[in-house]
């Protein structure tokens, strides 16, 4: 089985590593199989997703971003019709800020948009650094992660609980978006490479998509919850 992984914007949005994310994906999809291509796109390209079974958009720089999302908008027709055809996206960062209705920077400068979900965020001059530990419903654990946030938004948020951090407002106990196959968070760190419980249950949801009968092979990964575990067990208590 074929699968095909469009990295967007990875030279403009890559801070803190995360492009670990794709790699990570592509090293437990091969795992357990899967020929595996990811093609790496930027400003300079066209292209066409619905080529591509996961989009993948990482964290950037308040100037990247800007130009990311002049780029981004003539998609957005395609992007939404993706999204609710169960198209997988993975959006981590501040690249979760673009698929909102409007971006507010600090000199309260509006940027318009994706407007693929009803939330606005404000860019605002006290950043937001910790850890994060969060409860995932879709796994029934926690999901750790590093948060470095210059915004806040309004809107609902569905895919995280907040037990230690913030969440995507800070007057919410909830953080992140998870509607059909999307999957936007503020999380970095990166985030499938430290919750491999997120990551399995991504891989799995995305192979049954192409074959629901397919049978997994159970893949050692007693390093990978080791270190779980020894950061849930310092931030829980």
């Amino acid at each position: 089985m074929n699968i095909k992984i469009a990295h967007l914007y990875y030279d403009l949005m890559n801070l803190y590593g995360d492009s670990g994310n794709i790699k990570a994906l592509k090293f437990y999809l091969e795992a357990q199989g899967m020929k595996v291509n990811v093609k790496r796109f930027s400003i300079d390209d066209e292209f066409s997703l619905d080529d591509y079974d996961v989009i993948y958009i990482g964290s950037g720089t308040e100037d990247n971003q800007k130009m990311v999302l002049n780029h981004l908008l003539k998609y957005k027709t395609t992007i939404n019709k993706l999204i609710e055809n169960n198209k997988f996206f993975l959006i981590t960062g501040n690249a979760f800020e673009l698929f909102g209705s409007k971006i507010i920077d600090m000199d309260g400068k509006e940027f318009k948009a994706l407007h693929i979900f009803d939330f606005v965020s404000k860019q605002i001059s006290k950043r937001k650094v910790d850890e994060a530990l969060f409860k995932c419903s879709l796994i029934n654990d926690y999901v750790i992660g590093f948060q470095n946030q210059s915004g806040t938004m309004e809107g609902k948020f569905n895919l995280f609980d907040v037990v230690k951090g913030i969440g995507s407002s800070e007057q919410n106990s909830k953080e992140g978006i998870h509607y059909k196959n999307f999957y936007g968070t503020y999380l970095i760190g990166p985030l499938l490479v430290r919750n491999y419980q997120f990551l399995n249950y991504f891989i799995k949801e995305l192979i049954s998509s192409k074959n629901k009968k397919f049978k997994f092979k159970k893949i050692n990964q007693n390093f990978e919850k080791k270190a779980f575990e020894k950061v849930v067990n310092k931030e829980a208590n």
